[in-house]
């Protein structure tokens, strides 16, 4: 079963909208907007939501990136599923049938990654996306 975001997700992917609303197709501002119309809101509660600590770190060299994230108790390793895209990763199977999606601070190559679980925790390596080095010269019109 799919969450309302997902379903949100896909019916706004689904619609023709006008120029300048191609905004509304990138979740990460959609989520920058409400939790700042939340603090703006709530000033008190969205304290507290950034308060929490994420479960996961990260922790990054020149090529790759390393994802750590404590699993909860009772996780069953045949349920225990791991999605790659190029901006998150998507861990599914956890008790509850709960899901935890974890933005990367970096851009990784989702194809290129090794994932383990030692010690309760999930560690997940990924080779980060190269940066172009070169310049490309652009036209300037006078």
């Amino acid at each position: 079963m799919d969450s309302k975001w997902d379903e949100l997700e896909r019916w706004v992917e689904g619609q023709k909208l006008p120029k300048g609303f191609d905004v509304l197709r990138e979740p990460d501002w959609v989520e920058q907007f409400v939790r700042k119309m939340m603090t703006k809101a709530l000033p008190e509660a969205a304290g507290a939501i950034a308060e929490q600590a994420s479960p996961y770190s990260f922790s990054q060299s020149e090529q790759f990136l390393i994802v750590k994230y404590p699993l909860p108790a009772h996780v069953r390793s045949e349920e225990l599923r791991l999605w790659v895209k190029e901006d998150r990763l998507r861990v599914e199977g956890l008790p509850g049938n709960r899901k935890e999606m974890i933005k990367l601070p970096v851009g990784v190559r989702p194809r290129v990654c090794r994932a383990i679980v030692k010690d309760g925790e999930l560690r997940v390596k990924l080779r980060k996306r190269p940066v172009g080095r070169k310049y490309y010269e652009a036209d300037i019109r006078w």
